[in-house]
C-alpha cells in the first residue's frame, strides 16, 4: 500500500501573497529569495513536494525544508538564509569605534594631503598605528573589512555631500512674505472667476535672470539618425564659443504670460529696460508686484532712481531671502527651458541664440501655462 502524500500546511495572508508575487518577478532580489518565493507560490497552487520540486528544478527535500521554515518562522522570514555560527569576531567593539572615530575626521588633520579619505588610505593608517595604541586586532585590517565596518554604521568618509548654510537671519520672515504673495495670487484667481474674468487691479510677476547662456557653434555639420544603424543625432565633439547671453524674464502668475529680454549683460540698465517693457504692458492703474532675488541690480541707485520717477504704488518688490531663490516660481520655468530648448543648442552667432530664445518664449506665450505654488500654501500666514 502506497504511503499517504505528505502535505505541509502553510498559512498565507493576502499581503504575504502580494509580497511573494513581487519577489518572484523581481530582477534585483537575491536569487535565493526569488527561488524560495517561487517554491512557496507553486506549492500553494499544487500542494505536492515532488511536483513543486520538478516545476522549480530542485529536490523535494529542498521544498520541504523551505515549507517548514515558512511554517516556523513566517512566510517572508523564510526567504532569508538562516544565520550561521561562523568564526568568532577578532575585532572588538572598541576597535571598531576607533576606526569610526578616524573615519569621521579629515585626513588633512592627521598630516595627509588628502581632503577626504580613501578606504585604502584609511586602512593603511589604521594598520600603521594599531599596535601602538593598543588595538592589535587591527594590525592586519583588510580594506574589505574596513568597508564592512563603515557600511554597518552607514559612514562614507570617501564621499562629500554639499549643504547650504542659512545665512539670512530673517529667512523665515522673508519666506513668509513670499508665501503671502502666492496666497494673494490664489485669492485674485478666485475673485476673477467670481467676476467673469475681470482683470484684477494687481499684476504679480515672478522675475529672475538666467545669466551665462553659452552661444556655441559646431565645427562640423550634425549627422541625422539612420534607421537600424544610428538611432540618434551625431555631433562632432569640438565647438566654437561665440560668447554668452543673459535671459531676463518674468512670469505673470495670473495669466502665465512671460515677459523676457535677452541681453549681453544683466546690469541695472538691462533690469530697468525690462521694467519698462513690463510697465508698457499693463494699464496705468494696475499695481505691479514683483517677486525677485537680492541681485545688486535690483537694489542699485540707478534702479531706485528710476522707480522713484514712477507713479506711487506702480511697482512693489518682494525679495526672496538670501539663498532662497528656490522660493521663486520663475526657477521652474528656467529649468524647463534649459531642458527643452537650451539643451544641446548650437548656433552660428550670439544673435541667433537671442532670436531662438525669444522665439521659444513667443511660442510659450501662444498657450501660456499658469504656474502655481503649492508648498505650505495652506498653512496660516
Amino acid at each position: 500500500m502506497a504511503a499517504p502524500r505528505r502535505v505541509i500546511d502553510v498559512a498565507f495572508t493576502e499581503q504575504e501573497l502580494v509580497d511573494l508575487e513581487r519577489v518572484s518577478r523581481s530582477r534585483t532580489e537575491p536569487a535565493s529569495h526569488v527561488q524560495r518565493a517561487c517554491i512557496l507560490l507553486t506549492y500553494r497552487r499544487t500542494p505536492s513536494l515532488y511536483a513543486t520540486g520538478r516545476a522549480i528544478g530542485v529536490t523535494h527535500q529542498t521544498v520541504a525544508r523551505c515549507l517548514r521554515r515558512a511554517r516556523e518562522l513566517g512566510v517572508i522570514a523564510a526567504l532569508d538564509d538562516s544565520p550561521r555560527p561562523g568564526r568568532e569576531p577578532t575585532i572588538t567593539g572598541e576597535a571598531k569605534m576607533f576606526v569610526l572615530d578616524l573615519a569621521c575626521r579629515k585626513p588633512k588633520d592627521l598630516g595627509y594631503p588628502h581632503e577626504v579619505w580613501t578606504t585604502r588610505l584609511l586602512a593603511e593608517h589604521v594598520r600603521e598605528r594599531a599596535r601602538s595604541i593598543g588595538y592589535a586586532c587591527l594590525a592586519h585590517l583588510a580594506q574589505g573589512t574596513l568597508c564592512k565596518i563603515l557600511a554597518a554604521h552607514e559612514v562614507k568618509p570617501h564621499k562629500m555631500r554639499y549643504y547650504l548654510e542659512r545665512r539670512d537671519p530673517d529667512f523665515d520672515a522673508k519666506m513668509g512674505e513670499v508665501l503671502s504673495v502666492y496666497r494673494e495670487v490664489e485669492q485674485l484667481k478666485q475673485a476673477a472667476e467670481r467676476h467673469d474674468g475681470e482683470p484684477p487691479a494687481v499684476a504679480i510677476i515672478s522675475f529672475d535672470e538666467k545669466p551665462g547662456i553659452q552661444a556655441l557653434a559646431t565645427t562640423s555639420p550634425d549627422l541625422p539618425p539612420a534607421p537600424m544603424r544610428h538611432p540618434t543625432f551625431a555631433r562632432d565633439q569640438e565647438y566654437v564659443r561665440m560668447g554668452t547671453r543673459s535671459l531676463l524674464a518674468g512670469i505673470d502668475l495670473m495669466t502665465g504670460v512671460v515677459h523676457a529680454r535677452v541681453e549681453e549683460r544683466h546690469r541695472s540698465r538691462e533690469f530697468i529696460e525690462i521694467l519698462k517693457q513690463i510697465d508698457a504692458v499693463y494699464a496705468p492703474a494696475t499695481a505691479i508686484k514683483i517677486i525677485l532675488d537680492n541681485h545688486s541690480a535690483h537694489t542699485s541707485k540707478q534702479t531706485k532712481a528710476w522707480l522713484a520717477e514712477q507713479p506711487e504704488g506702480r511697482f512693489a518688490f518682494v525679495f526672496t531671502p538670501k539663498h532662497g531663490s528656490w522660493l521663486n516660481l520663475i526657477e521652474g520655468f528656467f529649468s524647463k527651458l534649459a531642458r527643452s530648448v537650451l539643451r544641446h543648442i548650437r548656433v552660428a552667432s550670439a544673435e541667433e541664440l537671442r532670436q531662438r530664445i525669444l522665439a521659444a518664449i513667443d511660442r510659450i506665450n501662444r498657450r501660456p501655462v499658469i504656474h502655481t505654488w503649492r508648498w505650505r500654501l495652506a498653512e496660516p500666514a
